[in-house]
């Protein structure tokens, strides 16, 4: 994909942590950014922040919207490349899901409507999206699609179930349609952060030896939403721990306190 003004890029989970990052940094890189997210002032603030107080066309357009409105999906989703190319001056080259939710618990208990919540958030919302990213991008024969899983959906581990499942989904929902899409010219990118501090992660006790910024994180997703197809780790070290992580017997699995 060539890097110019014209290119355009939609954010999905745009308002804050990662999202918010990697807004800024394609910002820097001179696309024209379509942020869509549930915090309406959030997303306000930060498409203020891109466009400053003069950009015209803007840089960045803000689409409130929640990723579990199925159905909202395809008329904003059209909207969205429209105004891009009509009122912003670019043409939709890249669409990034980094929307995700991981609720606490309560004493490692999660209720069944906070795991839905996760299954609808961080799974059906990047396959109601990502399909229609899919049908645009092999009609144009060019675009980059990005889904942002997790480690945590390598490998069912003790923990939040619920989110495992969903990052595990995604992950697998990707590497379909990667094969689906292979010979039209659109590149499906899976990345898969390790432990990020993030508002998302705020009430974790996090190790800070394996844990990065969400702009370190941003810096390396554009990195290969620009040369990488595939499976990319973040930082690349969380590839072969996780494969030693693969590889463990189910009983010594299930004495890591992870």
């Amino acid at each position: 994909m060539a890097e110019r003004a014209s290119a355009g890029a939609l954010i999905l989970g745009a308002s804050s942590g990662i999202g918010a990052s990697l807004a800024r940094e394609l910002a820097r890189q001179g696309y024209r950014l379509a942020l869509v997210a549930r915090n309406e002032a959030a997303l306000a603030s930060l498409t203020t922040e891109i466009n400053g107080d003069h950009a015209m066309p803007p840089q960045a357009r803000g689409y409130p919207c929640d990723v579990r409105v199925f159905d909202d999906a395809p008329v904003l989703f059209q909207r969205i490349t429209e105004e891009m190319k009509e009122d912003m001056g670019g043409a939709l080259r890249l669409v990034a899901y980094v929307a995700g939710i991981m609720p606490s618990g309560n004493a490692g208990a999660w209720t069944f409507e906070e795991e839905r919540a996760m299954i609808e958030t961080n799974l059906l919302g990047a396959m109601r999206w990502l399909d229609l990213a899919a049908e645009t991008f092999t009609r144009a024969g060019a675009g980059v699609i990005v889904g942002v899983s997790s480690v945590a959906g390598d490998r069912g581990r003790r923990g939040n179930s619920a989110y495992m499942a969903s990052k595990a989904g995604l992950s697998t929902y990707l590497e379909s349609l990667r094969y689906r899409l292979r010979g039209t010219g659109v590149r499906v990118v899976t990345v898969k952060p390790g432990y990020v501090a993030t508002p998302m992660t705020a009430d974790l006790k996090l190790p800070q030896a394996l844990t990065i910024t969400p702009e370190r994180a941003a810096k390396r997703i554009a990195q290969a939403a620009r040369k990488s197809s595939g499976v990319v780790y973040i930082p690349g070290y969380w590839r072969p721990i996780m494969w030693g992580i693969r590889q463990l017997p189910a009983a010594a699995l299930a004495r890591l306190p992870i």
